[in-house]
């Protein structure tokens, strides 16, 4: 246990029990105050059985993971609103991170980085203007322009608000984009990471709500705290220094930068694990995902691009014999050609 038997030698709350306090609460992903209150005491009365299943089921959701691991690669924990930038074996970053609110969960995801999006815009997902935008438009028809987004028609013309009927879901017919700029929903820089969930990582203009315990508040994406510290890692290889990320943070300008070498990225869903340092952790099954008869839940990956339909020759049209093999090809075979490059992504 955190307190060795040698140790509780009495009722006494002496240094040695303070300091396994601190230690049962760095294992539960609380600050290590050292006191015993709300938190800590809800965190010790979970049942061992709690404990063994979080491990337990932690290990199967791994079950089906093909993770590609690299010299570098990136891992957010969704339970611990936490991420690792790992190179060479080493941490090298670690991030205090936002994830999904329980209603919009953050899911699963293995892909890889790709481009760094500096001064972004946002387009506005259909979910969200059903959910916010409209009611917001109803009550105050200067709600879009208070946020600096536009409305554009299929054909990118802009079109005013006023024109648009709040009191039906017409508004999703349209795109509502959020321009660049400091209170862009987006922050100052998105990360983009090919899924199907079309998820991602960004930056904030609310950098405050990393301080909160609870960190269950966006609608799917994680936001990342000291997103310029874990840009500058991402684009060192190319030469990208700390100044150089800040500056083009601070510009008005969009600018995209595509990563010349991937960065592998899992988000996964562990409640419990054992550290390095052999130390088990564990943290709050934020999203239900451990309990008795939960259904298990898929891993996010790359859209899979389908192989091309066979092409149909018309019965009338003979086709060509196919080539025959020259001599060296009939010994050793023909060339084998490796996968095409809409096979990666």
């Amino acid at each position: 246990g955190d307190l060795s038997p040698a140790l509780a030698t009495g009722d006494l709350f002496d240094d040695a029990t303070m300091q396994a306090v601190q230690r049962f609460q760095r294992r539960v992903g609380l600050v290590a105050s050292g006191l015993v209150a709300g938190a800590t005491i809800r965190q010790l009365n979970i049942p061992a059985e709690a404990r063994v299943r979080a491990l337990e089921k932690s290990l199967a959701r791994l079950a089906d993971s093909r993770f590609a691991f690299g010299q570098r690669y990136v891992i957010v924990n969704i339970p611990a609103a936490a991420a690792e930038a790992i190179e060479g074996g080493v941490v090298r970053r670690r991030h205090v991170v936002i994830v999904g609110k329980q209603a919009h969960a953050s899911p699963m995801v293995e892909s890889r980085l790709t481009v760094v999006n500096f001064n972004p815009t946002w387009t506005i997902p259909t979910s969200i203007i059903k959910r916010d935008i409209i009611p917001r438009m109803r009550r105050n028809p200067a709600t879009l322009a208070s946020m600096r987004v536009r409305i554009l028609d299929r054909s990118g013309n802009e079109v005013n608000p006023a024109a648009i009927d709040w009191s039906t879901e017409r508004a999703v017919n349209y795109t509502l984009r959020q321009d660049a700029g400091p209170g862009n929903s987006l922050g100052r820089v998105r990360i983009d990471m090919p899924n199907t969930e079309a998820v991602f990582m960004h930056d904030t203009p609310s950098r405050g709500l990393f301080q909160s315990d609870s960190r269950t508040m966006s609608s799917g994406c994680v936001r990342v705290a000291d997103v310029s510290d874990f840009v500058t890692w991402l684009l060192a290889p190319q030469g990208f220094t700390r100044e150089q990320v800040v500056e083009g943070m601070t510009q008005t300008q969009r600018r995209d930068v595509r990563l010349q070498q991937a960065v592998p990225v899992a988000w996964v869903y562990l409640t419990g694990w054992a550290a390095p340092d052999g130390t088990v952790q564990f943290r709050d099954d934020i999203y239900g995902y451990d309990a008795p008869g939960a259904p298990s839940q898929p891993i996010v990956r790359p859209v899979q691009r389908p192989a091309p339909s066979p092409v149909e020759v018309a019965p009338q049209v003979q086709q060509a014999p196919p080539p025959q093999p020259n001599f060296f090809e009939s010994i050793f075979g023909g060339p084998r050609s490796g996968p095409s490059a809409d096979a990666r992504f």
